[in-house]
């Protein structure tokens, strides 16, 4: 039982190393979905609401925006408006 026990442990710390490297790019692809939901529930497009914030001067990552809009949905519409009025003029 020792090697089928030691051969798992090496296979676990192989897909440990492979993935945690994966994991970042996951978490980039959830925030993206949960800020493109918020936003267009707000009425804008992600790229749009991302090109706002750019031109706004907005510092907000792409963390603490899909943050914000579970958490506190208020203040994420807020940051839309000023992205969106920064868009249109």
């Amino acid at each position: 039982m020792y090697r089928t026990a030691h051969e798992s442990m090496l296979h676990a710390l192989d897909y440990a190393y492979g993935h945690r490297r994966e994991r970042k790019g996951d978490f980039r692809k959830l925030w993206i979905t949960r800020i493109n939901a918020a936003a267009r529930a707000n009425g804008v497009s992600y790229s749009v609401l991302m090109n706002g914030l750019r031109v706004a001067g907005i510092g907000l990552n792409r963390k603490v925006l899909a943050d914000m809009a579970v958490r506190d949905p208020e203040a994420f519409a807020r940051v839309v408006q000023s992205a969106r009025a920064t868009q249109e003029s």
